[in-house]
């Protein structure tokens, strides 16, 4: 454990102007008030904040730093106040310690709730004052560090946390040693066997080739001098975590992997950089497929370097990374290395993107669980770099799409987006996107998220904002159906029906509000005579709930105003004239984001854009047209096709067209497509005006009790 003069001195030797003073009471302080408490390892529990304070000066953080890693855990585990530390220490000091206390007076419901509302602190914590979370990633590489005195089930778990959360965070902030240690416990906590494994096959690789590293280096440095080129030159394995991750993903065994040996080369300016690359590319042969330029397109946590995979010296297959002194010094400490609390900078927090972004992710969850879900989603690897027709670059996961690319442009973007152009084509927002794709999006704001975009969307900013619009958008169609089946419960009965009534039976079904109650019918969670019941105690049941066995069912006439069959549909962006007809694969709606097709002999289909069918064409952009739905086709009825699942009993299929025609639908075609003891299976066309008469026809049959699912059919 440091010592008090120790940590002074380490402080003082790197900042002269370091309050001194400050720094003495700071640690006084802490050994006070964390007194006779003890760790799981029988220390002193003060010698905990001492050596996190020890870690800070690794990374030459100010003395305010330093001071909050002593105190970080005072007003969690001790009777400290946020107030008392502002008082002794300053208003600095005070703002990083909040930020690391935990919450400890929430009732939790699961541990995993517990996490993430923590979580959820920290990020908004950190997001004013970036030292928070280099606190917080000290705190938990000490605790790491002593780990294995803790019972083992604290010790998955924690482990496990650290590969989820902290390890990620540690590498989006560039700090690569923390990271790759937090990694190398977890790993040997949650995988005991397989990183014994790995550790004997390296052991038993560096005793067979230990004069094979030397050997490279000198070769390499003789090569650089030979070219005139100044550089440091090192040779360093992979870790055993590392090693383990790539046999995951690439599915393959210790001895398929080749580029265990990674020989790093340092120089004094980027022009060099380009240099020594050549010099290696001159004489030695390239690996296809792995060569990554880092310092023009560097990743979002400001790493860069070139790496290369040559057959090198030896005849062995190794990786080259080639960087500046400076690039160095940031790829391993991080944004410690320039820390912007040295020029007077505020909020650095404020310059990562990626911080934002979780922060938007925190506004739009609906629970803790699906923000640590998509938070997740958010911190691992960008491995795909897309351009804005402007030549922004925007890092993505693998296997993003452009749905994904507009949310990280913007919200706005992509809450709006109906199509995407890429690389100038018109293609599906499906598609993934690859390596220098330039993605332009194209929006409407007429447009709303859909619900399809879930199934395909990669990063955890667009599930995010998905899943708000969609849970927004069903509690509003619940919330006027609901109040729909209720006038009409209190109405066939002759009572009264009264917003007011409802206030005094919130509490009846743990409702905050009307709109509540109404959202609970709509939804099917509460029923009508429920609400009535508890609105009239003492009513007892006439007319409701009796089952009408006279409905049969309703095929009204279709209105007037259909389209006729033939008759020229107003679809922007076609030639006047031109034939055109809807695909009978996903029968699009107004209000559905739409795209033409040229087809042989039929004019131009017009597709919902994210039908299926469009994938058939992908290679032929040639035949996609651009276009969106008229002010004129909104007037016209159009044929909606759902399948759906009916309870086979008497009254089932008059329920179902009597509900279809209240929401002022039409049936245009049935088909039984199966049939058992319990149930139907129905294929319905029905004819509405748009999508959004469509939805609000799905969501009351969704209510009702005779339909067990409903959907809207596509082939």
């Amino acid at each position: 454990m440091l010592r008090q003069y120790e940590l002074v001195d380490l402080v003082k030797s790197y900042d002269p102007d370091a309050d001194e003073d400050a720094l003495n009471r700071a640690y006084v302080f802490a050994m006070k008030k964390h007194g006779a408490q003890l760790r799981a390892s029988g220390d002193p529990y003060y010698s905990h904040p001492i050596e996190v304070a020890g870690i800070l000066t690794r990374f030459k953080l100010d003395s305010a730093s330093i001071i909050a890693g002593l105190l970080h855990d005072t007003v969690e585990d001790t009777d400290t106040t946020v107030e008392e530390v502002r008082s002794l220490f300053g208003d600095q000091v005070a703002q990083i310690v909040d930020g690391l206390t935990k919450l400890a007076m929430i009732e939790q419901k699961s541990a995993n709730n517990k996490q993430a509302e923590n979580f959820r602190k920290l990020l908004l914590a950190m997001s004013e004052d970036i030292r928070v979370l280099l606190i917080k990633l000290a705190d938990r590489l000490h605790n790491m560090r002593t780990l294995h005195f803790c019972k083992p089930e604290k010790r998955a778990r924690v482990a496990k946390e650290t590969l989820d959360i902290y390890a990620p965070l540690a590498e989006r902030i560039g700090m690569q040693e923390v990271k790759s240690e937090l990694e190398e416990i977890a790993f040997a906590e949650l995988h005991k066997e397989a990183h014994d494994s790995i550790v004997a096959r390296l052991n038993f690789l560096r005793e067979q080739g230990n004069n094979l590293v030397p050997k490279i280096i000198a070769q390499l440095e003789k090569d650089m001098a030979d070219n005139g080129i100044k550089a440091t030159i090192t040779g360093r394995e992979k870790t055993p975590y590392s090693i383990w991750r790539k046999m995951q993903q690439k599915n393959a065994s210790f001895e398929q992997l080749s580029d265990i040996m990674a020989f790093r080369i340092c120089v004094d300016d980027v022009a060099t950089c380009y240099q020594a690359l050549g010099v290696v590319h001159s004489k030695y042969h390239m690996v296809p497929r792995r060569f990554k330029d880092y310092i023009s397109t560097p990743k979002p946590n400001g790493y860069k370097s070139l790496h290369t995979g040559i057959i090198g010296p030896e005849n062995t297959r190794i990786e080259i990374q080639i960087r500046t002194h400076e690039m160095h010094e940031v790829a391993e400490k991080g944004v410690a290395a320039h820390w912007a609390y040295k020029q007077g900078e505020k909020a650095v927090g404020r310059n990562f993107r990626w911080i934002r972004e979780l922060l938007e992710i925190l506004e739009q969850a609906s629970n803790p669980e699906e923000f640590l879900e998509n938070t997740k989603l958010e911190m691992y690897n960008d491995q795909v770099f897309c351009f804005t027709p402007k030549g922004d670059l925007i890092g993505l996961p693998l296997n993003s799409t452009p749905v994904d690319f507009a949310y990280a442009v913007h919200s706005s973007v992509g809450d709006t987006c109906v199509g995407a152009k890429i690389n100038g084509e018109i293609r599906p927002l499906r598609t993934v996107l690859q390596n220098g794709d330039q993605v332009e999006i194209l929006t409407s704001k007429a447009q709303h998220p859909s619900t399809e975009w879930d199934r395909f969307v990669v990063t955890g900013k667009a599930k995010a904002a998905i899943r708000k619009y969609v849970r927004a958008y069903k509690r509003e169609q619940f919330i006027t159906l609901g109040q729909q089946v209720l006038e009409r419960t209190f109405k066939g009965e002759n009572l009264e029906f009264s917003e007011k009534a409802l206030v005094n039976v919130l509490q009846n079904f743990e409702a905050e509000s009307i709109d509540d109650i109404y959202a609970k019918v709509g939804e099917g969670l509460v029923t009508s005579w429920d609400v009535l019941k508890a609105v009239y105690p003492g009513y007892k049941q006439s007319k409701l709930g009796r089952v009408v066995k006279s409905l049969k069912p309703v095929f009204r006439k279709s209105s007037d105003k259909k389209a006729k069959k033939g008759e020229p549909l107003k679809i922007k962006g076609l030639i006047p004239g031109m034939a055109v007809h809807f695909a009978g694969c996903c029968h699009p709606l107004p209000g559905d984001r739409i795209v033409g097709i040229v087809t042989t002999g039929k004019g131009v289909a017009v597709h919902t854009i994210d039908c299926k069918v469009l994938e058939k064409f992908a290679d032929e952009p040639e035949r996609w047209l651009d276009i969106a739905w008229g002010d004129e086709a909104l007037e016209g009825m159009h044929i909606g096709r759902l399948k759906l699942m009916l309870t086979n009993e008497p009254g089932s299929l008059g329920e179902l067209s009597n509900l279809i025609a209240r929401n002022n639908g039409n049936i245009a075609n049935l088909n039984i497509t199966n049939r058992t003891v319990s149930y139907f299976e129905l294929q319905l066309d029905v004819e509405v005006k748009d999508l959004k008469h469509l939805t609000d026809i799905i969501a009351a049959l969704k209510a009702s009790k005779v339909v067990s699912y409903v959907a809207r059919a596509s082939q």
